[in-house]
């Protein structure tokens, strides 16, 4: 059975030009999503995955269409072929039916396997470059000088047992988690002190 999906990324946006193409292609159900491109989410996509059968085709407009991402479009397409499902992009002319429909795709998984690749070569010779100049990647370790000053008022604060956690998170303008955080922060650093 012959599946559509259309999508469109804003309320604005109208199905009608890809419903009109997917129905000539001989369509049998249409999932249409109306959804923006900032919600992540789409439950419409979801919905047809779900139903999808051994033997069936999933037809869409355009790549676009289907994946926000060439890696996003590779993994769902790569789903329908693990479930026995052919892909077929309209505009495109891909058909994963065929040789050469196949062989597109095996070449868009390549790019996209090259650019990870690149990515990551790129990142490590970041961090090797920021090392070589003495300085390390990632989120710097301990405290800000503003919080290292909330976390000594808190464990002052907790020791002269006159305020609760929640009292003291308050005070100092924190949340109870950040609060407790800062607590075990100042055991910690008071135990290795005592510890010295």
């Amino acid at each position: 059975m012959k599946i559509g999906y259309a999508r469109v990324s804003s309320q604005d946006q109208k199905l009608e030009l890809q419903i009109d193409a997917l129905t000539s292609h001989g369509c049998m159900q249409i999932f249409k999503e109306k959804k923006s491109g900032k919600n992540r989410e789409r439950p419409e996509l979801e919905k047809m995955i779900g139903q999808l059968r051994t033997g069936d085709t999933v037809v869409v407009w355009k790549l676009d269409r289907l994946g926000r991402s060439l890696r996003d479009l590779i993994d769902l397409v790569q789903e329908f072929k693990e479930r026995g499902v052919d892909f077929v992009s309209l505009q495109d002319g891909i058909n994963t039916a065929t040789a050469t429909g196949r062989f597109t795709f095996n070449v868009f998984a390549s790019l996209a396997e090259f650019e990870r690749e690149i990515i990551r070569e790129r990142t490590k010779a970041g961090l090797a470059a920021a090392k070589a100049r003495g300085r390390s990647g990632g989120r710097p370790s301990g405290l800000s000088a503003d919080a290292l000053e909330k976390a000594k008022s808190a464990k002052i604060l907790l020791d002269s047992g006159s305020k609760s956690v929640g009292e003291i998170a308050k005070i100092l303008g924190i949340g109870r988690a950040t609060c407790y955080r800062y607590l075990a922060l100042s055991d910690s650093e008071g135990r290795g002190q005592a510890s010295v």
